[in-house]
């Protein structure tokens, strides 16, 4: 209930108390009835009476802001203030709430997690009988401090054990990957150190909407690993546990797919090929159904339509503030055009500069777009799908593919590119794989003449998995030995300075 300030006494009492509240936390969030919300640090905040009025003020990215305090009231989690402005014409009701740590914020999440951690664990250990739980506990963090999003848990019944693996918070079909790259992982590492009785069993825990993408990566998986995994969904109130078959590959190719929609032609307008004479060697064109999108070493920077008949262009690095070019823009255009020539550039100087570090992978893309056979010299350059989609919408997950290409003896090649240590980078290019080997076997990438008239052999297609030497995450020659061995995967490490030119250091079967 809020304190009245009707005396001197109470008013000062007031400022002490509110005073040294504040002085507690370093941040606050302000909020006031009208709906405005003010992120204040407590030296912003400023509490002192005046003619017998105790005042409260703060300095906000809109200026100073000042009001009267008539009463106020402390409930250990929020300050509430009734306030008074322009002569009591307006009386707002101000809430000062503290803004917590990042500790103690991380710990709330971890203890948040650890309870549904237990409750998986309780709700595996009851699908069979005399079950105990042995181990149960959350996945590291991301970072060091911060809570993990998977739960270890470890079954023991009789002679044998059980490793349990669920997500803790909501999985989406993007994550999917990372899921089981870590369940993987975690399994591979507890089943060699652990004493007998050995972990015979591998079951993971999915939503509901995340099961048919988790089952379409496991049926990828060798026959050994994938006979010990068990499939369960689990509801959203963590209530009950139900066990979902697993998938034969065979049953992966008879699912429906939408045809590819029409490749557009890949003629460049007079507007484009005279930007491209700017810097051909770094401009490259990706053709969309509206236009054309330039990108200076694979960074977009312009955007090319027609509108009522006549080519615009549009520049600017971030898309929600491009501008048009014309006479006015002029200027702006210029200095774009020579800071990515200047920053942009193997031989640039100062490599922590934005337009140096951003979209690297897209860099790697666009100098194999120009050269493919730099990569393998079986490759034919054209043509040559960069970014290649397979499907539409993004229900399922669905990521583009780095690079689809065709070589000479009429093999498919699915590349995926990385310049970062990715844990995923053996499993996303597998089922990239599995994407185009479901629409090879149905014909689609013949009928809609992806190459031309060049014709596709009927074999699986190749997958190479494409990084700096000293950017392959340490887990990969593991995970690559999951993967079923009839899927051909190649690893090819390039050289470190790649930006200079792609060489091939090194090139090997992984699986």
């Amino acid at each position: 209930m809020l304190q009245r300030l009707t005396s001197p006494s109470l008013v000062e009492s007031a400022r002490i108390h509110i005073t040294a509240l504040i002085n507690q936390h370093a941040e606050w969030f302000c909020t006031q009835t009208d709906g405005e919300t003010y992120a204040l640090m407590r030296n912003e905040i400023d509490v002192v009476v005046a003619q017998g009025r105790l005042i409260l003020s703060c300095w906000t990215e809109k200026g100073s802001k000042s009001w009267r305090i008539l009463g106020w009231f402390w409930n250990g989690q929020t300050l509430t203030l009734q306030a008074s402005k322009r002569m009591g014409a307006e009386t707002p009701l101000i809430e000062l709430v503290p803004r917590a740590s990042a500790k103690s914020i991380a710990a709330a999440i971890k203890g948040a997690r650890q309870v549904r951690c237990y409750k998986l664990a309780e709700l595996a250990s009851a699908i069979q009988p005399e079950t105990r739980i042995e181990r149960c506990a959350l996945s590291p963090g991301i970072r060091r401090g911060q809570p993990g999003r998977h739960a270890r848990i470890l079954l023991r019944r009789k002679q044998q054990r059980i490793a349990v693996t669920g997500s803790v918070i909501t999985l989406h079909n993007s994550a999917v990957d990372a899921f089981l790259s870590s369940s993987l992982l975690w399994f591979e590492r507890t089943a060699n150190r652990i004493k007998p009785p050995y972990i015979e069993q591998l079951w993971l825990i999915v939503s509901s909407e995340s099961l048919k993408a988790t089952r379409d990566r496991i049926a990828l998986l060798r026959t050994s690993l994938r006979d010990i995994i068990k499939i369960f969904t689990v509801d959203d109130n963590l209530s009950d546990l139900v066990r979902q078959d697993s998938l034969e590959r065979r049953v992966l190719w008879r699912s429906k797919l939408a045809r590819f929609p029409p490749v557009p032609a890949a003629n460049l307008t007079p507007l484009v090929s005279h930007v491209i004479q700017v810097a051909p060697e770094a401009i490259d064109v990706v053709h969309a159904r509206h236009g054309e999108t330039l990108r200076y070493f694979g960074l977009p920077f312009a955007r090319v339509r027609s509108l009522l008949g006549t080519e615009r262009l549009w520049f600017g690095l971030d898309a929600a503030h491009r501008r048009m070019l014309d006479d006015s823009t002029g200027d702006a255009w210029r200095n774009l055009l020579s800071d990515l020539q200047q920053y942009r550039s193997a031989a640039a100087t100062d490599h922590r500069h934005a337009l140096y570090r951003n979209a690297s992978e897209a860099w790697l893309e666009s100098l194999l777009r120009k050269d493919i056979t730099k990569l393998d010299p079986g490759l034919i350059i054209a043509p040559l799908h960069a970014q290649f989609r397979t499907a539409r919408g993004g229900k399922l997950g669905v990521r583009p593919i780095d690079m689809l290409a065709l070589r000479q003896d009429g093999r498919l090649v699915v590349i995926e590119l990385k310049v970062a240590e990715d844990r995923e980078h053996v499993l996303q290019g597998a089922d990239y794989w599995r994407r185009v080997e479901a629409h090879r076997r149905r014909g689609h990438i013949t009928k809609a003449k992806l190459f031309g008239e060049r014709p596709i052999r009927d074999e699986s297609p190749l997958v190479y998995l494409v990084a700096p030497m000293l950017r392959v995450h340490p887990s990969f020659p593991m995970l690559a030995r999951c993967i079923a061995h009839d899927i051909e995967i190649y690893r090819f490490d390039i050289n470190e300075d790649w930006r200079l030119g792609v060489r091939v250091m090194r090139r090997s079967r992984v699986n």
